[in-house]
């Protein structure tokens, strides 16, 4: 016995020096990122995650961090000596890869990983971090809210919750745990699994259905009322929203079927398992698509100054991201318009049929502004990078409108029958996946019998605007010199403004 220990203590300390040796031979860790033109160190190369398993331990007290766990599960796409996440928040205390421990050290924005040996190509791997994450939200990820939390991950944010390749080409389904006091309820992504009390605390389980992007990823923990009602062919619709206004807010959770109802006769069936509002009690400036369970500050129903049919329009907005941005969703930052162009396109097609407000009105109002849209933030297919250190600046007037815009010239040029079965197909045939710009076009062709590679390079890429079919009458205003302390700048989710109603959140 005592011979084996011996033979045993020894292979271990060979082990462990053959490690050492390797990560000595090794040159320092780097941050690394996956090329995306408007931000090139997210994402990382070399692996493709299946699925995150997000343990988050919340002590009742929203200004400390939370004490967590993530597992990540991958399939290695070269061989790794070395795997880089992005992290840019919280403390790491431990790593493991495949059960063993790993050395880690943090470069720029990465938390870089090294195992004891090379990982082969085509290879799986789990990457477990022990952890801690922050709860400022100045700048994404958890937003204190009146009675606890919630999630902002658009557009890099989710690394600052959790290790993560936080970018929307990396999809995976997701497990949420989250253990909260047992006086609060927590809700996240994807369908309830398991509800566990211990003492004085509750453990809730929540699982995925479809892969998510990480910024769509969402978690609720507060005083919460969930509200459950029945959508289209069943569909199981839960709303969360601050237990004390419970019966205010029915009113506005009630309409949620019949938007599910007319998104699906637009587009086609909805694509996840279940969907829901997220009502928080936060002033955030923004709504967001965060999956299956969209993010709305409490205030945008409160206040008596927004019109009914403006408040339904952010609400189908909102919805209409399920498809075009969360099913669909974009290879690379500056595929953005195919999100935010549709769900405008969607939420404009719903104002007019169902409050009389002119989709044609809004399009020439749009095309007036164009080209100052393009000249203040780029092609809608181009966009300028994100001013440095404002990652949601890239949410500009022209992903929005100018972006919707875009389709509605489609529609003029290729007639509504051919556009309504592109849209049908576009999220057939990408659901649960990624497309590019050049997977739309080249669809668009197809469908219409017409080869629009000159007019997608005029109206994408263009920096002026081209004429209108149809309208050859729609003049464009002359772009001004840019002044960036005044230009409007769109956060997440946020849509245009009704004339006469004064909102902060648009940062106009």
């Amino acid at each position: 016995m005592p011979f084996t220990s011996r033979r045993l203590r020894a292979a271990l300390l060979a082990a462990a020096a053959s490690a050492t040796l390797v990560a000595a031979t090794l040159p320092p860790p780097e941050p690394l990122g996956i090329g995306d033109p408007l931000f090139p160190y997210l994402g990382n190369p070399g692996y493709d995650v299946t699925a995150y398993d997000l343990a988050f331990t919340y002590s009742g007290d929203n200004t400390k961090p939370l004490d967590a766990v993530t597992k990540i599960d991958a399939l290695t796409t070269e061989r790794l000596e070395r795997v880089n996440l992005d992290l840019t928040q919280g403390t790491v205390s431990s790593v493991e890869v495949n059960g063993a421990p790993a050395r880690f050290a943090t470069a720029g924005e990465d938390l870089v990983v090294t195992p004891r040996g090379a990982i082969d190509e085509g290879a799986r791997m789990r990457i477990t971090v022990h952890h801690t994450s922050e709860t400022d939200g100045k700048d994404g990820g958890w937003l204190r809210t009146t009675d606890g939390l919630a999630m902002a991950n658009q557009a890099d944010a989710a690394r600052r919750v959790f290790p993560s390749n936080d970018h929307p080409a990396d999809k995976a389904f997701f497990t949420f745990r989250i253990t909260t006091p047992a006086r609060l309820t927590a809700v996240a992504n994807g369908l309830p699994v398991a509800k566990t009390r211990h003492g004085g605390t509750v453990i809730w389980t929540y699982r995925t259905h479809h892969p998510m992007a990480t910024e769509l990823a969402q978690v609720s923990i507060g005083d919460s009322a969930v509200v459950h009602r029945e959508g289209p062919h069943g569909l199981p619709v839960r709303d969360v929203v601050p237990a004390a206004d419970r019966e205010k807010l029915e009113r506005w959770l009630a309409k949620t079927p019949a938007h599910l109802r007319w998104m699906e006769r637009e587009v086609g069936p909805y694509p996840f398992e279940t969907y829901g509002m997220l009502i928080a009690g936060a002033d955030t400036g923004f709504e967001l698509e965060t999956q299956t369970l969209t993010l709305f500050e409490r205030s945008l129903f409160t206040r008596p100054e927004y019109p009914e049919w403006y408040v339904d329009s952010i609400m189908v907005h909102e919805l209409a991201h399920h498809w075009f941005g969360n099913s669909v969703s974009p290879r690379a930052w500056s595929d953005l318009w195919l999100n935010e162009g549709h769900a405008t396109w969607y939420e404009a097609r719903y104002a007019e049929e169902h409050a009389k407000k002119a989709l044609e009105t809004r399009m020439r109002n749009a095309y007036r502004n164009s080209d100052r849209w393009r000249a203040a933030g780029g092609p809608p297919a181009s966009p300028e990078p994100p001013t440095p250190g404002e990652p949601i600046s890239l949410f500009r007037p022209v992903v929005y409108d100018g972006s919707a815009l875009v389709l509605y010239a489609l529609r003029q040029r290729i007639g509504n029958d051919a556009f309504q079965r592109l849209e049908r197909d576009w999220v057939r045939i990408h659901r649960d996946g990624t497309a590019t710009t050049a997977d739309f076009t080249s669809l668009a062709s197809r469908i219409s019998g017409r080869d629009l590679s000159g007019f997608f390079k005029e109206w994408l890429y263009g920096r002026t605007t081209p004429p209108m079919p149809g309208h050859p009458d729609w003049r464009t205003d002359p772009p001004v010199e840019r002044d960036p302390a005044r230009d409007a700048r769109h956060r997440p989710g946020a849509v245009a403004v009704p004339p006469g109603v004064a909102r902060s959140r648009d940062g106009a």
